[in-house]
């Protein structure tokens, strides 16, 4: 699914205008991303949770050259899905 359909998908679902459902859910992708950024964690009960974790420097190659490289250690955002959606999906 792409943005754009999710936005109609939401505007539907909603009963309100593609705009409105835009600016939604653009609105609260930037509110995850503030979350992220301050607190490092946003649980939603039911859907699930983002997390973000250190990940560690580790080796790497270089599949064109087969060079060994050095991946810098860095962070990464995780999501662990909650049971609803567990249930759902299976």
């Amino acid at each position: 699914m792409t943005k754009a359909e999710l936005i109609a998908k939401i505007a539907e679902q909603a009963s309100i205008s593609k705009s409105s459902a835009e600016q939604s859910l653009n609105a609260l992708l930037e509110a995850i991303q503030e979350a992220l950024a301050s607190d490092g964690k946003l649980s939603l009960p039911g859907f699930g949770s983002l997390v973000v974790e250190e990940r560690k420097e580790r080796k790497g190659h270089n599949p064109r050259t087969g060079e060994t490289i050095t991946i810098p250690a860095g962070k990464v955002v995780k999501f662990r899905a909650g049971i609803n959606l567990k249930k759902q999906i299976q």
